[in-house]
């Protein structure tokens, strides 16, 4: 009996040590088999994970809609740190800290707000799966802000913006727009628009000083 006892506890217990994700995505943990792999190796899989969110964010129609439903903070954050020091660096040494926080502010608290939006509405989606995807999302943004640092004119920066601001509104509607009711789905299009506008506003304004 106590052998049974125990084959049914190690039953119970075994559903645990298959939770994956990261920072608390989609589960408990990491594998309780992985505790004792090399550190390197735990870096390299949360490295390639980051870097396979980030490849369906800038081909969105090859993407696969699983890959993103595996949420993660890991890539959202680093995004989101990149791009508030990256409009921080250039701007005045006096506001330094305003611009920082005030990135960092926007896409965490515009996020949420979006993502509650998409609940309200009826979205089969979960909060950390629609903050992960509206933070991987802003990758192409990224990419804009530092293009329109580097300088050029203001209409190359404008036009540089905006072709990532639709990239970026584009990827994230392939998205939510599968999660949310049809009927619904242009309530839930506008929060995304101003959330992205605010954020390629902030860009452009940074690059102008």
């Amino acid at each position: 009996r106590e052998n049974k006892g125990w084959a049914r506890m190690g039953d119970f217990a075994s559903p645990i040590g298959k939770a994956s994700g990261a920072m608390g995505g989609g589960g408990m943990g990491p594998d309780l088999g992985t505790l004792d792999e090399p550190v390197s190796v735990t870096i390299m899989r949360d490295v390639t994970m980051v870097g396979n969110k980030m490849m369906c964010v800038l081909n969105p129609r090859k993407a696969n809609i699983q890959t993103l439903k595996n949420w993660d903070l890991w890539g959202p954050l680093i995004l989101c740190l990149m791009l508030a020091t990256l409009l921080s660096w250039f701007a005045p040494y006096e506001q330094k800290s305003l611009v920082f926080a005030s990135v960092f502010v926007i896409i965490w608290c515009g996020a949420a707000v979006v993502t509650v939006n998409a609940l309200l509405l009826g979205g089969n989606i979960s909060f950390f799966q629609s903050v992960c995807v509206l933070g991987y999302c802003i990758f192409p943004l990224n990419i804009a802000s530092v293009v329109c640092l580097v300088g050029g004119h203001i209409i190359w920066r404008c036009l540089v913006v905006a072709v990532c601001f639709f990239w970026s509104t584009g990827a994230s509607l392939g998205f939510m727009g599968e999660l949310v009711p049809p009927n619904r789905k242009a309530l839930a299009v506008y929060p995304l628009f101003l959330f992205y506008t605010a954020i390629g506003w902030l860009i452009l304004i940074a690059a102008k000083r």
